[in-house]
């Protein structure tokens, strides 16, 4: 099996995009990957396109061939790949396996949503979807709902606070200062959070990820191949996938996320690493309590310690384990299809150290968690910079 590594990476703003379309933004992020790749079109073999609801959001579906067309690499196969809030991160992995298996030697991977379109109502339908629509959603549970039943659970087992929820929500706030294409470049304190009233009880306004219009694309290439045409290329060392009940009442327990755990103890015993060796993550959090359940899953912290583990400091860019040193979910927005493309960006930025004021020190080996609804897929990348040509 053959290794497989990223040579070009591109990102739109994340933001309310009211003067470009979807076409445009998935446009932006691939040229920006192909020219930092500095290959053209015709080296690319093959596509894959994460969205999850472009039929909902912007009313077009057959995502991977208007892709193909948009960036002028038709005819190659194009497919959309379609994993509700994960789908980024599973075209990524899609695409590693193309190169990986041999078929393919550079492909090319994409997310994009444009959620702005509609209103926030046909927003949180569209976004239901991702989790149980017959038991959860027809219900009213939409996805704060459910989000919150998790929190509520968590607080009543270990003890965590509202106020350490908070502290997610500020820390991210914070990282996406540094994030030229953030959403928010807003600092926040733990009382802007306390006071920004529920949304549903213990999450409150500030505890949500907001709706973001966006794309990110990356470009794959098989590593020996890599090495010879990129000064900095970034080996993907783990691509894994795993999934869980989709309804929580389906779950043995409302307190951790077992795809993420499933996932994670996979590609450390592919890779022979183990939590501490990880230098910095980028995580799903789409609300806070969801980045608490992160660094528990995936082993940076203990079960029920998430809370004070950040509340610590550990989590902040100078800390322990820097977590979503890109703003997260929470401060650089979500456009829910691109969001595991954006993760696997900020990786490579800070493992060619290109991440600026964010930059984490001597950072070598980068994690990805990405999350489908409320955690029945995730997907777990883990990077590593490499030394390409001189």
């Amino acid at each position: 099996m053959r290794s497989v590594s990223i040579i070009g990476f591109g990102c739109t703003q994340f933001a309310e995009h009211w003067c470009k379309s979807f076409r445009q933004l998935i446009a932006e992020a691939g040229i920006e990957a192909m020219m930092n790749a500095k290959i053209e079109g015709k080296a690319i073999e093959a596509l894959y396109g994460g969205s999850m609801a472009s039929g909902r959001f912007v009313g077009q579906e057959h995502i991977g061939a208007l892709i193909a067309d948009q960036l002028g690499l038709t005819p190659i196969p194009a497919t959309r790949v379609e994993n509700a809030c994960a789908s980024g991160g599973t075209a990524l992995r899609t695409g590693y396996m193309a190169i990986k298996s041999g078929e393919h030697d550079v492909v090319a991977v994409g997310g994009i949503e444009k959620m702005t379109d509609v209103g926030t109502d046909q927003a949180a339908i569209a976004l239901g979807g991702a989790g149980d629509q017959e038991t959860e959603l027809f219900h009213g549970a939409s996805f704060p709902a459910l989000y919150a039943l998790m929190a509520r659970k968590h607080m009543e087992e270990f003890g965590t606070t509202e106020e350490q929820m908070a502290q997610v929500a500020v820390k991210n706030h914070h990282n996406a200062m540094f994030n030229p294409k953030a959403q928010f470049h807003r600092e926040i304190t733990v009382q802007d959070v306390m006071e920004s009233g529920y949304v549903a009880s213990p999450l409150k306004l500030l505890d949500c990820a907001p709706i973001t219009d966006g794309a990110a694309a990356v470009i794959l290439c098989e590593t020996e191949k890599a090495r010879k045409i990129c000064e900095q290329p970034i080996e993907i060392i783990a691509a894994e996938q795993a999934s869980d009940s989709l309804s929580l009442a389906g779950r043995k327990s409302l307190t951790e996320t077992m795809a993420a755990k499933v996932a994670a103890k996979k590609a450390f015993e592919k890779t022979g690493l183990t939590a501490k060796d990880i230098d910095f993550a980028e995580v799903h959090d789409c609300f806070t309590i969801a980045e608490i359940f992160a660094i528990e899953a995936l082993g940076f912290c203990e079960k029920g310690q998430g809370g004070k583990f950040t509340e610590q400091g550990k989590t902040a860019l100078d800390g322990e384990i820097p977590i979503n040193t890109s703003g997260g979910l929470k401060g650089k927005g979500h456009p829910v299809g691109a969001t595991g493309i954006a993760q696997a960006v900020e990786l490579c930025l800070q493992l060619q150290g290109k991440a600026e004021k964010r930059q984490i020190k001597d950072a070598k080996i980068g994690l990805a968690h990405n999350v489908g609804g409320s955690g029945a897929t995730c997907t777990i990348h883990i990077f590593r910079a490499l030394e390409g040509k001189k």
